[in-house]
């Protein structure tokens, strides 16, 4: 039987620059930085806070630091830790470990110690890459870890000031280990050989079970996946010409490719934030005028709702993307009538490096949708019962995935693996999604509902059986059910319906505080109901469908 996806009627809506399949690089992702060393040297890099460097300063900077972590005995598939908001030396860090054939491991440093725990033990890190100011944190966890070293860094090293950062009992310091290594050839020095299947990326995951997974990603997914993007992306690819501006954190997928990985490919300036705050930038569009800006649905709502957003010049910059979170089209609809530029918006996962999914640039649009299949990568639909057979286009079902951008799986976990890959009867491996998704007749996909459970906050995800875990450790606290509730500015909150022990007492914000100890922010319930029972099934399991529909029909 013929699939009704083999025909690729996406193909037809493909931007005329686009090919319909590319062969990729199988070199290392460190290539990617050498490259652009010699082609651009001069050019800036980075901007962070008004302080730059060119490619030529990344790169050495990065080789030195390469250079001090081999005389640390890091050998090729060593795990290492990157725990820092965007700055330049993530960068710096990134590269130098790529070289080694070793792993980075991405942390996101709003995480407690709790977090950072579970991260460290499963993977395994050697080394931890960290600001100065979460060394407390990390020293904390290190003795019930692997961990042989943690390195600090601080934000002011590469603003305009310089300062030195302070020094930390029990960790060693970036700068530190740059001076003894100035001057040193990192690539005559390390010479490692990395095959394109070779791991480059641990990127933690929950999946619905909120249990952390390591999705690993090779140098071959993440250059495939710089390579399809950029490939949507522009009529003409000049190297140097591109100005990204990068409020997404790097220590999620989204921006280590397209923003990280993209804009060094490309030869870009990084126009780095650490944190969103709107003034900041507003004020970066109006100096940098950016050809790029990438981030997550609230920052457009955030923009938006600025009293003096049009004085900023955001009617020139090139392209808007919007990912991370599914962008209500209201928000789209009123971007575009505001600035008169498109916000395209696209779709992936951490197990596909992420990008699978985006608006054509020129091309017919569909505002609502996650756009059509990038280069090289195939999707089919189908049913959840089963999984095997293939749905007709417009009808609902689990969305597949097949490309050079999936995962080779989840690390250490092959139960996991051998449930989310599948070779299908054409001899290829498809990642189930587990997203509900149909596609029309032009190849355009739209997502129906997202995994059965998971929440996302500002793009990022929350899984509610972690935050429940948490709950049921404050002594009061009988049952929890903990669900994800529309939001105008986040696109979601989470929401915790509480069953109190009988005879106890807590209110909300007892509980809201009990789990700021324990959980990253964006994780944090922002509304607490406490309730006399929990919808159950006969068999005693909390009925999350029915509560959900519950509180949907409250005003």
């Amino acid at each position: 039987m013929t699939s009704p996806y083999s025909s690729r009627p996406w193909l037809n809506h493909y931007d005329y620059w686009v090919p319909h399949h590319m062969a990729y690089p199988r070199r290392p992702l460190h290539d990617i930085l050498d490259t652009a060393a010699i082609d651009v040297p001069d050019h800036q890099a980075t901007a962070f806070f008004g302080a730059t460097l060119t490619f030529r300063e990344l790169k050495d900077r990065s080789d030195r630091f390469a250079t001090a972590l081999a005389g640390f005995g890091l050998a090729k598939g060593d795990r290492v830790g990157i725990m820092l908001p965007n700055c330049p030396q993530y960068i710096i860090a990134a590269f130098a470990v790529l070289r080694h054939g070793a792993i980075v491991v991405n942390i996101n440093p709003t995480y407690t110690a709790r977090e950072v725990l579970m991260v460290a033990t499963d993977s395994g890190m050697r080394f931890l890459i960290t600001l100065d100011a979460l060394a407390p944190l990390a020293l904390g966890v290190r003795d019930r870890t692997s961990l042989e070293r943690i390195i600090v860094t601080s934000l002011a090293e590469y603003t305009p000031a310089a300062a030195a950062p302070p020094r930390v009992e029990g960790t060693v310091a970036l700068t530190d280990l740059l001076d003894l290594t100035h001057g040193v050839q990192a690539p005559q020095v390390i010479r490692v050989p990395i095959a394109s299947d070779d791991l480059a990326v641990l990127q933690y995951t929950g999946g619905t079970t909120g249990t952390p997974k390591g999705a690993m990603l090779t140098h071959g997914n993440l250059f495939a996946n710089v390579i399809q993007t950029e490939a949507f992306m522009y009529r003409s690819r000049e190297r140097g010409e591109a100005r990204y501006l990068l409020v997404i954190p790097y220590f999620h997928i989204y921006a280590f490719t397209v923003g990280m990985m993209k804009g060094v490919w490309v030869g870009a300036l990084q126009v780095l934030l650490p944190k969103y705050d709107v003034e900041q930038v507003l004020a970066a569009i109006k100096q940098y005028r950016p050809t790029y800006f990438p981030a997550v649905p609230t920052v457009f709502v955030s923009l938006l709702n600025h009293p003096r957003v049009k004085e900023f010049g955001l009617e020139h910059v090139r392209t808007f993307n919007t990912g991370g979170a599914p962008c209500p089209v209201e928000v789209i609809d009123q971007w575009e009538r505001a600035f008169g530029r498109n916000l395209s918006e696209g779709y992936g996962l951490s197990e596909t490096s992420p990008v699978t999914h985006t608006t054509p640039q020129l091309a017919a649009r569909k505002p609502g949708a996650i756009g059509i299949p990038v280069v090289d990568t195939d999707i089919k639909i189908v049913d959840v019962e089963t999984g095997t057979r293939e749905l007709p286009l417009g009808e609902a079902g689990e969305l597949c995935i097949a490309g050079p951008q999936v995962m080779k799986g989840y690390w250490q976990r092959r139960d996991e693996t051998e449930r989310a890959l599948r070779t299908g009867e054409d001899g290829r491996v498809w990642f189930y999604t587990g997203d509900i998704a149909r596609m029309d007749e032009d190849g355009f996909c739209s997502i129906v509902q997202r995994k059965k459970d998971m929440i996302i906050v500002d793009g990022f995800n929350v899984y509610p059986s972690e935050v429940e875990t948490v709950l049921y450790m404050h002594p009061s606290v009988r049952l929890v059910a903990v669900i994800g509730m529309p939001d105008a500015y986040h696109g979601e909150v989470v929401k915790a319906c509480v069953v109190l022990k009988e005879g106890a007492s807590a209110m909300p914000a007892d509980l809201i505080e009990h789990c700021k100890g324990e959980l990253a922010p964006y994780k944090v319930p922002r509304q607490v109901e406490l309730r006399n029972d929990l919808p159950m099934s006969a068999v005693g399991k909390i009925l999350y469908r029915v509560l959900r529909d519950e509180l949907g029909q409250k005003p």
